[in-house]
């Protein structure tokens, strides 16, 4: 029955969030705020970490190419295919879950123990619209060019890797990455990143939103902001991946 109510409660909490603001250019200049709180600081970390990534995957792939029967043009396939359709959308975002989420969490949490979202609601100010929406709008907006950042820093870690190392030759591998390419991928891709925001997003405000108590209690907000959240997530990985691609 708890998990009911509380999503009874994340309902109406997205039903107060999506209302027309009643400042539209204080409104735009929140949203660039986040935008650049959000996704401009994340680039740095998904950067460093997609790198690694297609580097440790080309590794490990080219470690289970040791028979000749397999196609050298495998290694850049293979690393395409995991980048685009798994390893960026959803790895990339369980990471930012756990930046941004806690973030999220913890901000809009102190609010509410200092009770100043209790003064926003006694000004008359839709208090979810004002401190929810523009976070939501930033990660709709920013998750997506994150990932395809990833997309592209993780095949290029790989390149360096496979050429680096002799994994494999410059040609095979770039012949790999054009092999039976599907541009839908790439909008799949996409699709669940911007999914995949909406959650992050919601859920982490959600937590942050509803937390009581004082500085211990908004520290509990922001880690069940990240749990759950990246429970979500993986949940609707799952369901999406079936739907699309099953």
């Amino acid at each position: 029955m708890s998990f009911f109510y509380n999503f009874g409660k994340y309902l109406l909490l997205l039903k107060d969030t999506f209302k027309r603001p009643l400042n539209h250019r204080y409104f735009f200049r929140q949203v660039v705020t986040e935008i650049d709180a959000i996704g401009l600081n994340s680039l740095w970390i998904v950067s460093i970490i997609s790198v690694f990534i297609g580097a440790v995957l080309v590794i490990q792939t080219g470690y289970q190419m040791q028979n000749p029967l397999i196609p050298a043009y495998t290694l850049g396939y293979g690393l395409r295919e995991s980048v685009i359709l798994e390893f960026s959308p959803t790895i990339v975002s369980l990471i930012l879950a756990g930046k941004i989420g806690s973030s999220i969490a913890s901000q809009i949490g102190t609010m509410r123990v200092t009770e100043q979202i209790d003064a926003l609601d006694i000004m008359g100010v839709n208090s979810a619209n004002f401190l929810i929406l523009p976070k939501i709008i930033a990660g709709l907006l920013t998750f997506p060019f994150i990932v395809t950042i990833s997309m592209m820093v993780s095949i290029a870690g790989g390149y360096l890797a496979a050429v680096m190392w002799d994994i494999s030759t410059s040609i095979d591998f770039i012949s790999g990455l054009n092999y039976w390419f599907v541009p839908f991928e790439i909008v799949y891709a996409i699709l669940k990143a911007t999914f995949f925001s909406f959650l992050i997003t919601s859920v982490s405000a959600f937590h942050g939103y509803y937390a009581s108590g004082g500085a211990v209690d908004v520290g509990k907000s922001s880690t069940k902001a990240v749990v759950y959240s990246s429970i979500a997530l993986l949940l609707s990985n799952l369901i999406i991946t079936k739907i699309i691609l099953g």
